[in-house]
């Protein structure tokens, strides 16, 4: 079974035909119930209509390389406020919000950072977790998320 970056690499283009960035691939469940979820960005954001679509040109991409053996069930959707973070420019942009890192081994005790991304620099990410400082290497982060304030959020509306 191909992992998940080399399923973006496979799906990439196809989103790129359209005109938006795939940010991130995840698989989720087992057997019957495996979910491919497929979150992507546009310039001008994604509507339900740019799901759609991109969600037809995938599909038929995934039918012709069968890469994935198993059943199941493509979904294609906006990141979200909570957006996913897979690549460096991702971390880039966020300098200075709240994330959520988890990482594929222990750092210093834990595997599951929720703090200010404070910097990104050479093949790291700094994050201050609470006053304490942790620099976590790319190649150790299994899955990361800008982690907005929803209080804030709602205060500004």
């Amino acid at each position: 079974m191909l992992t998940d970056i080399r399923l973006h690499d496979l799906l990439e283009p196809g989103a790129r035909a359209l005109g938006f960035d795939i940010l991130a691939v995840e698989r989720s469940g087992r057997g019957r119930s495996t979910v491919l979820r497929v979150y992507i960005d546009g310039p001008d954001g994604v509507t339900v209509d740019d799901c759609a679509k991109v969600s037809r040109q995938l599909s038929a991409i995934l039918d012709v390389e069968d890469p994935i053996p198993d059943h199941y069930t493509l979904e294609v959707s906006s990141p979200g406020l909570d957006r996913p973070l897979s690549k460096r420019e991702h971390f880039e942009a966020v300098v200075g919000e709240r994330v959520k890192l988890k990482t594929h081994n222990l750092v210093e005790g834990r595997r599951r950072f929720d703090g200010l991304l404070q910097a990104v620099d050479g093949d790291s990410v700094t994050v201050d977790v609470d006053g304490e400082v942790y620099r976590l290497a790319f190649s150790d982060i299994a899955k990361a998320r800008l982690a907005p304030d929803y209080d804030e959020l709602r205060r500004e509306l």
